[in-house]
C-alpha cells in the first residue's frame, strides 16, 4: 500500500518514515527532492508538488505534516501570512483532491496544534473543551482543522492531531531551549506557572502509527503526554537531568521586548490531556517529563 506525506523532512516526518517503510511505499512531497532523498533514503519516492499526483486514489493514506515553523521568526504581518498559507494551502489542496477522487484514501491524518486552545490557565483541557478565543494561534489552528475535516466521508476517515511541544534528541524546540541550561543559566519564563504540554518524539510517531492502523479512529486527538506540567517544573527538570544549576528567570517584559506578540505563546499556556487517544488504547512510552528528557538529553546507557 502507498502513503503520501507532506512535511516528510521535518522533525516528525523524518522520524516517522522509517517505521512506515516496513509496510508501505512512501511518497514525500518536497521542494528539494535531492535533499529529501539524502535525508530520508532512496527507498522514499519524492515529488516536488501535489500537481505530480495524477490520482490520489492510488494512496491508502495521506499524512499532512507541512507547515512553516511557528516560532522560527518574529510574528510580523508577513510572517503570520506565511505561517497560515504554509498550512492552509496544502491542506485545502489535499482535501479537494480527496473529495474529487473516485476511490479516495481511507485515512487522512493532518496536523494542528494545542495553540487551538489559547490561554487556559491551570484548568486541564481535553478534546471536548469548548473554546472561544480570538488570538492568532487559535485562528490559525481552527481554520487548519476545518480544511482537513472537510475531507471526511464514508470512504475517508480524518484524524486531526493537536500537537504539543515535541521533545526530541536532535532538533526541534528542545534544542533551541538548551544553550542557557548548558551554561548553568536556565530558569523559568515569566512566573513559570503557565501550562506546558509536551510529547516525546517516539510517542508522537507512535500515535500517528496507532491512528493509521485503528480503523475506528477519526476526529480530533490531542498529541500530548498525559502529564503536562507548569513551565517552571519543566525548566527545573531540564536543569536536573543536565545536572546544572537553575536560578535564572526570564522576565515577561524581556520576552515581550524580544519576541513581540509571539511571547504570549510562551507566557500563557495550557494543560492539555490526550483523553481520546488514551481512551482508544494508546499506551505512552514516556508519560512523565523526566523520563522523556532523559531519553532526549542523556546517552541510553545512563538511564
Amino acid at each position: 500500500m502507498k502513503i503520501l506525506i507532506t512535511g516528510g523532512t521535518g522533525l516528525i516526518g523524518s522520524a516517522l518514515i522509517p517505521h512506515l517503510l516496513t509496510n508501505y511505499q512512501v511518497t514525500v512531497i518536497s521542494r528539494n527532492p535531492q535533499r529529501a532523498i539524502q535525508r530520508l533514503g532512496s527507498q522514499v519516492h519524492v515529488i516536488r508538488s501535489l500537481d505530480e499526483v495524477t490520482d490520489i486514489s492510488d494512496y491508502f493514506a495521506v499524512i499532512n505534516l507541512q507547515g512553516e515553523g511557528i516560532a522560527d521568526k518574529r510574528w510580523s504581518s508577513r510572517q503570520k501570512l506565511r505561517i497560515e498559507q504554509s498550512r492552509w494551502n496544502i491542506t485545502r489542496h489535499l482535501t479537494e483532491a480527496i473529495q474529487a477522487a473516485a476511490q479516495p484514501p481511507q485515512v487522512f491524518i493532518s496536523g494542528s496544534a494545542i495553540g487551538y486552545y489559547g490561554a487556559q490557565g491551570s484548568t486541564p483541557v481535553t478534546e471536548a473543551t469548548k473554546v472561544e478565543k480570538d488570538d492568532f494561534a487559535h485562528h490559525l489552528c481552527a481554520e487548519w482543522e476545518r480544511l482537513a475535516l472537510a475531507a471526511e466521508s464514508e470512504q475517508t476517515r480524518v484524524c486531526v492531531l493537536r500537537t504539543g511541544v515535541v521533545l526530541a534528541p536532535k532538533g526541534g524546540a528542545l534544542q533551541k531551549m538548551l544553550p542557557p541550561y548548558l551554561l548553568g543559566l536556565g530558569g523559568p519564563l515569566g512566573d513559570g506557572k503557565q501550562g506546558f504540554s509536551w510529547i516525546q518524539l517516539d510517542d508522537m510517531v507512535g500515535i500517528i502509527l496507532f491512528l493509521l492502523a485503528n480503523e475506528s479512529a477519526r476526529g480530533i486527538y490531542n498529541a500530548t503526554a498525559p502529564h503536562p506540567v507548569e513551565q517552571r517544573e519543566f525548566s527545573k527538570t531540564v536543569a536536573k537531568v543536565l545536572r546544572k544549576s537553575h536560578f535564572m528567570r526570564v522576565p515577561a517584559w524581556a520576552l515581550k521586548l524580544m519576541l513581540g506578540e509571539m511571547s504570549q505563546m510562551l507566557l500563557t499556556g495550557q494543560l492539555v490531556i490526550p483523553e481520546r487517544v488514551q481512551q482508544a488504547g494508546y499506551q505512552f512510552k514516556y508519560p512523565n517529563v523526566e523520563a522523556a528528557l532523559k531519553r532526549c538529553l542523556l546517552p541510553p546507557s545512563s538511564f
